[in-house]
């Protein structure tokens, strides 16, 4: 039986107010949406739940949100939440005689567990229908209903960073009911992170589970070489522990069979190959574009960036190995050790092309820096793609794979894709964007900081500067003024082949201040050696997930009295 209802006033969001119904059980609109609610034969009740049953007042809500005239993306949501408690405060509803939600037992809610059902999800002792944020989580609809009809809490201790406001208030958005106060508890979940490695306290943490941080600004261009404690840390699951005695890496063969090497095959019959490479993060420096408008992910500042010398085997000879040749085509996928609950790994892929080509210099990495490669880093085997994105990279790898078709996983399907500015999470559509490789030409300040205070005199300013695909950073250019007037820093760095450069290039700038400056405006732009250079701003190459921020990079400091 459907339930009709009439639209009679309109006038804005910021009065509305979703409320229940002491007599009827069912949700309607106080202040400027008024519905005629559904007749009693509308609801199927129970002794158990004299508010009746929420499947038809859950289509009332349905509804609702027709009539309101918008799908509610993650802003509108937003919202929403704020506008029903900032009505909720100037005027509350009349008190009601039964609880302010519906109650239900787990065994109802486990009812809700496909699209056909709706979804519905427990945390704490709230109930929550995501159906309708099923196709707008940012980790893919797939994850949210590994957790459908039951509880979100085992799916949260792994993916920690759910536990922020918006993320909370996006959620209390869906709130339909409580679960009955004679429900035992959610048993505990074990922490999933337990045997995460030690750290160094220095790092600027962004999420402790999974662990994601960055070195302070003033440490990256100390060395050429980023020492391993302060190499930039991402993580997206839990870091696994590997018997390097009991470890075999998968290699599916030109036949289709599977070649399965231990670390000891590897190091016996493949010659050793030392590359000097950096890893970038696509969201290295995403920290500007939030503040300019949230994208809701990591604020990486300007440090998710490092550079190391990679010493292992090339992916190339392990496949040449394996029964390919040069000129076949494809894509190389990658698999890692690290996994969720459900069992999904870590995965992503490059062009067979890049893993075949003799300079591509892709490595199945065993060492960083000379020594034994640290667990946060992929002991006891990772892939180094040079002059790739580093989700590329991927670390405790496991499985090699060849075919026609880019990885599946997520992260290289519905991850780490560059979109219009004007692209929206309600019209995204991640099939008709290609997966970043190759980074754009990039450069930071790291000394002096932001905010910081100098006196009149000589300045010293320093960077880096870096480009994808192997091209070589040929100028920097320092402006201390924002950008009026311009001077070519010095830059440091190891000689690298041409389209082999893979390494960054450190550069600083002498200055002089003079006295009665008040402040400075400090802007760095690269150019690379195919003369690509940085927009100016970040607002034209701002993206929902907020990637490929290579915009001048600016600092502002004061200047105070000698």
């Amino acid at each position: 039986m459907s339930c009709p209802f009439n639209l009679v006033h309109f006038s804005g969001l910021d009065k509305m107010l979703l409320t229940r119904t002491s007599k009827s059980g069912l949700w309607t609109l106080q202040k400027t949406y008024w519905f005629r609610t559904c007749p009693p034969a509308y609801l199927a009740s129970s002794p158990s739940r004299p508010h009746g049953t929420w499947n038809s007042a859950g289509s009332t809500r349905r509804r609702f949100v027709v009539a309101a005239g918008a799908g509610l993306g993650i802003g509108t949501i937003l919202a929403y939440g704020n506008y029903r408690r900032q009505a909720a405060e100037v005027d509350p509803p009349a008190s009601t005689s039964g609880p302010p939600f519906p109650v239900f037992t787990r065994q109802e809610v486990a009812c809700h567990h496909s699209d056909a059902d709706r979804v519905w999800v427990t945390y704490g002792s709230d109930v929550f229908d995501v159906t309708d944020f099923l196709e707008l989580h940012p980790g893919g609809k797939s994850k949210i209903l590994l957790a459908a009809g039951g509880a979100l809490e085992p799916f949260w201790a792994l993916y920690a960073m759910h536990k922020q406001e918006h993320v909370l208030e996006i959620l209390q958005s869906y709130k339909v009911g409580e679960l009955s106060p004679e429900e035992p508890p959610q048993p505990s979940v074990g922490d999933p992170y337990a045997e995460d490695p030690p750290r160094h306290p220095a790092l600027k943490i962004n999420t402790l589970k999974p662990f994601n941080a960055e070195p302070p600004s003033e440490v990256i261009a100390e060395n050429y070489l980023t020492p391993s404690p302060f190499f930039f840390k991402r993580n997206h699951l839990p870091v696994p522990l590997v018997d390097p005695a009991a470890y075999r890496l998968h290699v599916q063969d030109a036949c289709g069979r599977t070649l399965s090497l231990s670390l000891r095959d590897l190091k016996r019959s493949f010659r050793k190959h030392d590359v000097v490479a950096t890893v970038q993060c696509a969201g290295n420096r995403r920290a500007e574009m939030n503040a300019l408008q949230s994208t809701n992910r990591l604020g990486w500042g300007i440090g998710a960036i490092s550079t190391a010398c990679w010493g292992g085997v090339l992916l190339r000879d392990v496949l040449v190995h394996a029964g390919y040749q040069p000129g076949d085509e494809g894509h190389v996928c990658f698999e890692g050790l690290d996994r969720d609950q459900s069992g999904t790994v870590y995965g992503a892929s490059i062009p067979l092309k890049k893993a075949m080509n003799p300079e591509g210099d892709v490595l199945l990495a065993y060492e960083m820096n000379g020594e034994e490669l640290p667990r946060d880093h992929g002991f006891p085997l990772r892939v180094v793609v040079p002059g790739t994105v580093g989700a590329r990279s991927v670390k405790w790898l496991t499985r090699i794979s060849v075919g026609p078709e880019e990885s599946k996983s997520h992260w290289q399907r519905k991850d780490y894709k560059g979109f219009s500015p004007a692209v929206t999470w309600d019209t995204v559509d991640f099939s008709k964007a290609p997966s970043i490789q190759e980074m754009p030409v990039q450069s930071a300040i790291t000394e002096p900081s932001p905010d910081a205070s100098v006196t009149p005199g000589e300045l010293t300013v320093k960077g880096y500067a870096w480009s994808g695909g192997g091209r070589n950073v040929i100028r920097v250019d320092v402006s201390l003024d924002g950008g009026k007037s311009w001077r070519e820093a010095e830059l440091t760095g190891e000689e690298q082949l041409p389209g082999r450069a893979w390494a960054w290039k450190l550069w600083q700038l002498k200055a002089s201040v003079p006295t009665g400056t008040k402040q400075l405006n400090i802007v760095c732009k690269a150019v690379d050696s195919s003369y690509n250079e940085q927009p100016d701003t970040v607002g034209p190459i701002w993206n929902i997930l907020g990637v490929l921020n290579n915009a001048w990079h600016r600092v502002r400091i004061s200047v105070g009295e000698d």
